[in-house]
C-alpha cells in the first residue's frame, strides 16, 4: 500500500543501461538502497547481461530484486531514473548532445506515459538541464517530480577539490555549484566552509594561502574534470552513479536531503521558464522546495548569464 509520501516497494527503474545505467544499478544493489531494481533498454539482452551479472554478487553484498524489464515495469516505481542516450566523445560539450538526446529523451517519455503511477523521475543523460526541462513539459507532473541531477557531480568534484589543497577529509568541507551543468556551472564561494569556518578563516588560521587565485584555481579545475576524464578513459561513470544513490537514498527512504540539483525554476532568483540546479531539498516527491540564499553579487550575476545562455539554447532544440 502507497504511503502518505507515495513511497510503496522502493522500486527503481533504471532506463538506459549503458556505462551510467549500469554502473548507477550496480551502485544501488550494493548499497541495498532498493527493494527492487529493474534495468530497460533497447539492447535487452545487454539488459539481460548487465542484471545477471550484477545478480551474481548480491549473495554476500545485498538484497534487492534485480532483473531486465520492459516499460510496463515502470508500473508501481517510486523512483524511475533515465540515462538513455548518447555520451560525450572527446572534445564535445555536453550541448553538443542535445540534437540526439532530446529525440532519445521524447521517445523514451513517451514509452513510460502508459505505465507511469506515481513516483519521482530523475534525469541523468545530458545535456541534462534541456532534458530535464523537456521531460518535464512532456510528462505534465507537479513541479519538481521530474528533476535532473544537475550540479550533484560538480559539487562533489568541488568539495573533493577544495579537501585535496587543504589536505582534509570532504566530510568536514562544505560547498557547492549553482546554475547549469556545463562550463557556465557557478561556484558559491560566498557559502563554503570546511568545519563551519569560511574557507579564507580556516586558512589564515592553519596558515595556508588563500585568495581569488586560489579560488579560480579550483574553480577551473573542477570545471575541467569531466573532460580530462573523457579524455583519458572515453567515459565517467564512477561518480555520477555514488550521486544517484545519494539522491535515490533521499527518496526511497523519506529523508530529505538539500543538494544542489536541477528542476523547472519558477521565479526563484528571478529565474523562471528554465531548469537550472540551485539548493533544494530532495525527497519523496523530487524536489519538494528550492532554497533561495544571499549570494555574492558576481554569483548572482554568472547564475543569471547561465540561465540566459541556456534559454537561448533551448529556443534551438
Amino acid at each position: 500500500m502507497k504511503s502518505k509520501l507515495g513511497i510503496r516497494n522502493r522500486k527503481v527503474a533504471v532506463i538506459g543501461v549503458g556505462f551510467v545505467g549500469s554502473s548507477i544499478a550496480y551502485a544501488l544493489a550494493l548499497r541495498d538502497i532498493a527493494r527492487e531494481i529493474v534495468l530497460i533498454d533497447v539492447d535487452h539482452k545487454r539488459a539481460e547481461g548487465e542484471a545477471k551479472d550484477i545478480r551474481h554478487g548480491l549473495s554476500s553484498m545485498g538484497t534487492p530484486e534485480l532483473y531486465a524489464g520492459d516499460y510496463d515495469d515502470c508500473e508501481g516505481c517510486d523512483l524511475i531514473i533515465i540515462t538513455a542516450g548518447r555520451g560525450r566523445r572527446p572534445g564535445e560539450s555536453r550541448f553538443d548532445l542535445a540534437g540526439d538526446n532530446v529525440a532519445i529523451m521524447k521517445e523514451v517519455i513517451e514509452k513510460i506515459r502508459p505505465h507511469y503511477t506515481g513516483g519521482a523521475v530523475m534525469i541523468v543523460s545530458n545535456p541534462v538541464d534541456i532534458l530535464t526541462y523537456k521531460a518535464a513539459q512532456w510528462l505534465g507532473l507537479p513541479n519538481g517530480m521530474v528533476f535532473g541531477t544537475g550540479c550533484i557531480l560538480d559539487t562533489s568534484r568541488f568539495m573533493r577539490s577544495i579537501a585535496d589543497y587543504l589536505e582534509v577529509s570532504t566530510g568536514v568541507v562544505h560547498g557547492y555549484i549553482v546554475g547549469v551543468h556545463a562550463d557556465r556551472q557557478v561556484p558559491v564561494w560566498s557559502h563554503a566552509t570546511v568545519s563551519g569556518f569560511p574557507i579564507a578563516a580556516y586558512c589564515k588560521n592553519v596558515g595556508l594561502p588563500w585568495g581569488k587565485e586560489t579560488e579560480e584555481a579550483i574553480t577551473k579545475a573542477t570545471r575541467a574534470m569531466a573532460a580530462e576524464i573523457i579524455r583519458a578513459k572515453g567515459k565517467t561513470q564512477y561518480g555520477i552513479a555514488t550521486c544517484v544513490c545519494k539522491l535515490a537514498y533521499a527518496i526511497l527512504n523519506q529523508y530529505p536531503t538539500m543538494m544542489s540539483v536541477s528542476s523547472v525554476l519558477e521565479g526563484e532568483y528571478g529565474v523562471e521558464g528554465v531548469a537550472l540546479s540551485v539548493p533544494s531539498i530532495i525527497g519523496p516527491a523530487g524536489v519538494q522546495q528550492r532554497i533561495e540564499e544571499h549570494w555574492s553579487a558576481s554569483e548572482r550575476e554568472g547564475f543569471l548569464d547561465a540561465a540566459a545562455s541556456l534559454k537561448e539554447l533551448l529556443k534551438g532544440v
